[in-house]
């Protein structure tokens, strides 16, 4: 009987060690993306392309940990691992729309790269503002869709079972639990597995222009260096965790590397929203002043 008491004792205190390291992760993940947000709206001179991604590349970051965090927290505190049908196909739509929006930013942003560095004497007439929020509008209309269809077709599906083995709603293992055909949905995966990798290929071709752009002058090398290498590590990480996460989730087994997996599985959700900021904060150097300036003026206040 003591023994059982003092499982349940340190069970409990684990619990909220997890909870608590859970919601700083969330807060900090958060706050590191508002303070860059903040920093590009109220500065003028941060009003052109490349930020303006970056600052969409940052509100996408805090939908898809919004979409995350919140129920992780609650199965932690309250010990409870049950979610509502609508629940679950709500943080599929949410979860799925980030990615699809992170990757299409991603996309976006290599463009952007490409026109700055390859044609920088075009580059305020190919970029106009009206071009820019145009992208920004398509980025988030093509994922909603992409990721709204793939939801809707899923939720038709009659399922035989209830358990999902990862610790989110995904597409895909709500689809296994079904029992009739699912053709349709493997149809729809391949398609958007095809569309993702053809975005991958135009950011790979960008970046070959890009390098042989960026190896004619010492100037280009260092402005690639600093706005490049960024989105390059954002790029890398993101895409190894999400491959890893569908081609697991489709053809892993369900007993194996199952600590792996489960880490792999919510990497991108957890990673790139809290990274890419820090990164893009620290390496380009108006970004930096700024926030640098802004906490300078915040000490003073309170002095």
């Amino acid at each position: 009987m003591e023994n059982s008491t003092h499982f349940k004792f340190f069970r409990l205190i684990n619990k909220h060690i997890y909870f608590s390291f859970t919601l700083i992760l969330y807060i900090f993940t958060i706050f590191v993306n508002l303070i860059l947000i903040v920093t590009i709206f109220l500065e003028k001179m941060l009003h052109e392309p490349m930020y303006l991604f970056l600052c969409n590349l940052c509100i996408n970051g805090i939908y898809g940990a919004s979409a995350f965090y919140p129920k992780i927290l609650y199965d932690l505190l309250f010990d409870s691992h049950v979610i509502t049908y609508i629940g679950c196909m709500t943080q599929i739509l949410v979860i799925y729309s980030y990615a699809f929006c992170e990757f299409t930013s991603l996309t976006v942003m290599a463009y952007d790269r490409y026109v700055a560095i390859c044609k920088p004497l075009q580059y305020h007439s190919i970029m106009t503002t009206r071009k820019v929020w145009t992208l920004l509008l398509l980025t988030w209309l093509f994922s909603w869709l992409e990721s709204g269809f793939g939801m809707g077709i899923t939720a038709k599906l009659p399922l035989c079972g209830l358990d999902i083995d990862k610790p989110y709603c995904s597409n895909w293992a709500v689809v296994k639990l079904s029992c009739v055909d699912t053709t349709l949905n493997n149809l729809y995966g391949f398609i958007a597995t095809f569309s993702h990798i053809s975005q991958m290929i135009l950011i790979v071709i960008s970046y070959v222009n890009i390098i042989k752009a960026s190896l004619r002058s010492r100037a280009e090398r260092k402005k690639f260096m600093q706005t490049c290498l960024p989105h390059l590590i954002t790029l890398t990480n993101f895409t190894i965790s999400l491959t890893f996460d569908v081609m697991f989730a489709r053809y892993g087994s369900n007993t194996s590397l199952l600590a792996l997996r489960n880490i792999m599985a919510v990497e991108f959700l957890v990673v790139p929203p809290l990274v890419n900021p820090i990164i893009y904060g620290m390496k380009l150097t108006r970004i930096r002043n700024r926030v640098g300036q802004m906490f300078k003026l915040k000490v003073a206040a309170l002095t």
